[in-house]
């Protein structure tokens, strides 16, 4: 009956029902963002908008102590600038928004909105970079990007979209990749330490990596429903742009040479990856340590004497060790309960007359749901923040073993149907060919995640791919995948 009173918290899509639905209906009730007049555009909420901020805040935190420093390109790209490296347009060209006309008159030449902006910092980079002595040069910048979507979904993907956009420029080519993967293990850290997301990290296929890369290096991890997500990914560009852009420096012998170059990115996708890994029916789960509010007080019986000054005093003193709100609004406790676990605070506490009489309180884990009562002490600080820390941990296990478990091995094309079908990674041999990608997406929808570094230096002697028969050359993790 509860459920049926107007303004009460609505129910949500079950995920096992229609885990698309499910998803979509947690990002909107949870308030993290909402629909615009743009096709396939989302407005950031106060909520979905303190998450992307927290990323920002935690990547530019580790990119500046490694060096990196950041700058801000322009949004427009000239078509003829574009054009120069002919495999990064082809791999953007159907995703390019073009900018034809300056208020009434018609351009001269159409400017791309940035779908990112490799060919921008190379002509600046062209410009800046002479001698050795000049790299490395370790760029980044915070932007957002248009890429134009026929399907769009909020956070994993969207017309426009927020990320974190890095470039550099090195001596060789060990140096590039060096980069290239040290920036993927630091978002393999910033997965598991602060979005509790398990990664499997490795490399791309050639005809999944990036438009222009040699090499691309990705973090794939499994959702709830067993598909697969590529939350970051890090690319080793060789010199291929330093050829096409014409960026040389002197090296130590005083001959030319053409640089290497790296790209990097995390966007707001990381944050829909979040969602459908730990998220219920009950709405938001959020890791404590991307929590913008990690504890939310609710008052019982607040209009008594002396509860809701209890309960501002309580947020007080907590707030010196974590981030606390106190839901003070005129709602029943019952809605405020359902209002915080949609919204997937870590740690409900509540405090009514009898809780404070009996000098204790009640605080509500968001992704057990259990309740375990505390003493009103001076080490309640304390022991709300070993919570906090078991959360965060508890969250990882639980996605971890999840993802172990949705991980298998194909012996025959029949079983990599069969665990394609039900969900997860399925890891098999693979001819290395263009034409078993295409054969597998066909038949199964699954298409090739990485080469895990896991499985890079297996020994595949006698082993064969499943649909030729031929030679394998890597051990492969595929999956249905957004």
């Amino acid at each position: 009956m509860m459920a049926k009173k107007e303004g009460f918290v609505k129910q949500i899509t079950s995920r096992d029902v229609d885990f698309s639905k499910w998803y979509t209906d947690v990002c909107l009730k949870a308030e993290l963002c909402d629909y615009s007049s743009v096709k396939g555009c989302m407005v950031l909420r106060p909520t979905g908008t303190a998450l992307w901020e927290r990323i920002r805040e935690v990547v530019d935190g580790r990119l500046k102590k490694t060096g990196h420093e950041n700058v801000l390109m322009p949004m427009f790209l000239p078509e003829s600038l574009l054009l120069k490296e002919a495999e990064h347009v082809e791999g953007f060209a159907p995703e390019v928004a073009w900018v034809t006309h300056g208020g009434d008159n018609e351009l001269q030449e159409r400017l791309a909105v940035r779908p990112t902006s490799e060919v921008l910092f190379c002509e600046h980079f062209k410009k800046i970079i002479h001698s050795y002595r000049d790299l490395p040069v370790l760029y980044n910048q915070w932007v957002s990007v248009v890429r134009w979507e026929k399907n769009t979904r909020p956070f994993l993907r969207t017309t426009e979209f927020f990320w974190q956009e890095g470039h550099t420029c090195h001596v060789d080519y060990e140096d590039a990749d060096k980069e290239a993967r040290m920036i993927l293990d630091m978002y393999v850290e910033v997965c598991r330490d602060i979005l509790a997301i398990p990664v499997v990290s490795g490399v791309k296929s050639e005809s999944e990596k990036f438009a222009g890369a040699d090499k691309t290096y990705t973090n794939e991890t499994l959702m709830y429903d067993g598909k697969a997500l590529q939350i970051t990914t890090s690319h080793n560009l060789g010199d291929n742009f330093g050829k096409a852009f014409e960026i040389t420096y002197s090296d130590k012998e005083g001959k030319e040479q053409y640089v290497n170059t790296t790209s990097w990115a995390i966007t707001t996708r990381a944050i829909g990856g979040m969602i459908m890994v730990h998220s219920d029916d009950r709405g938001l789960v959020l890791p404590p340590r991307m929590a913008p509010t990690q504890v939310m007080i609710i008052p019982i019986a607040q209009h008594k004497d002396g509860v809701l000054d209890v309960a501002f005093e309580l947020r007080d003193k907590l707030s010196k060790d974590m981030t606390v709100k106190v839901d003070d609004s005129e709602k029943q406790p019952g809605w405020k309960f359902s209002d915080a676990e949609m919204k997937g605070y870590p740690i409900r506490l509540e405090i009514g007359p009898k809780d404070i009489e009996a000098g204790h309180i009640v605080a509500v884990r968001r992704d057990t749901l259990e309740k375990i009562t505390l003493p009103l002490d001076d080490n309640l600080n304390t022991a709300l923040s070993e919570l906090l820390e078991s959360i965060h941990n508890d969250m990882f296990k639980r996605a971890k073993d999840r993802q172990k478990e949705k991980t298998k091995m194909a012996q025959t094309k029949e079983e990599f149907a069969a665990m394609v079908e039900a969900g997860g990674f399925v890891i098999a041999p693979w001819d290395g060919t263009e034409a078993v990608e295409d054969l597998v997406k066909e038949e199964t929808g699954a298409t090739t995640r990485c080469l895990s570094f896991d499985y890079i230096d297996a020994d595949l002697s006698g082993v064969k791919d499943l649909w030729t028969g031929k030679d394998a050359k890597y051990m492969m993790h595929w999956a249905k995948a957004y």
